[in-house]
């Protein structure tokens, strides 16, 4: 029996094309869990660097002036704001592609996929419409808790003295560490997005696809070179990640 045959139980969708499905909603959920969720031995680049944040705001209260770390966060805003703008034009570009499946399927055929109905075809974008919208909610909300940091940031007295400067601070790096999640988070699902369209192909491209975004994502956070240059130690450093107290997230 042919494995791309669809049953009709599942309508136009095969059995293999719902195990690739279920391995794509699998894997983008697993690596989002292990990258903010890691082995205490083995931090990711994104819990390495939720230790630097907060020890930005702590260098931050005794910087003058501070135009330094408004443009740092200039910078972040605009890039939630470039990335929420992509996948606002790509969710538009997906809506039209659902009402003409045409030239997908022209595709297929020059490929010899065979025919395909226009339905599976619809499926397959509104996953990767999935993706892509989630992305877009995540990239929207990373810049909108930006603008709430620099709020918070202008809020923290000049004089570091004063009582109200580490707590303000810490507040400030409290939602920017937030918003650096949802915007990690928006990544991951342009990066799977890209994984759900190697479903054009059929299940076994969507598996391929997958697990290819699968890896590059893992090596991303525990085994690229930016993480080694990260956990370089540093002359004078104690050994510890940057704002921990002394017993927490040692260097390895």
């Amino acid at each position: 029996m042919d494995p791309n045959t669809a049953l009709p139980a599942f309508g136009p969708l095969s059995p293999a094309d719902l195990a690739a499905l279920l391995w794509l909603f699998l894997a983008w959920l697993g690596i989002g869990w292990i990258t903010e969720n890691p082995p205490r031995a083995h931090p990711s680049v994104t819990v390495l660097m939720k230790a630097y944040r907060r020890e930005w705001m702590r260098q931050f209260i005794t910087r003058d002036p501070r135009i330094f770390d408004s443009a740092i966060l200039t910078t972040l805003r605009e890039g939630t704001a470039f990335f929420a703008s992509a996948c606002l034009i790509a969710v538009g570009g997906g809506l039209a592609l659902i009402g003409n499946t045409d030239q997908l399927a022209g595709v297929a055929r020059q490929f010899d996929l065979g025919h395909v109905p226009t339905l599976k075809w619809e499926i397959k974008i509104v996953v990767v419409l999935f993706f892509v919208a989630n992305a877009l909610l995540r990239f929207v909300w990373s810049h909108r808790l930006f603008g709430y940091c620099a709020i918070i940031m202008a809020s923290v007295p000049n004089e570091p003295d004063d009582p109200r400067a580490v707590p303000l601070a810490m507040q400030a790096a409290d939602i920017n560490i937030t918003a650096a999640k949802s915007f990690n988070s928006g990544l991951r699902c342009v990066y799977f997005a890209l994984g759900a369209l190697g479903w054009l192909a059929g299940p076994w491209g969507l598996f391929l696809a997958t697990s290819y975004v699968l890896f590059i994502s893992w090596r991303r956070e525990f085994a690229s070179h930016s993480r080694r240059a990260i956990m370089k130690p540093v002359p004078g450093e104690t050994g510890l990640l940057p704002g921990k107290p002394e017993g927490e997230h040692p260097r390895p």
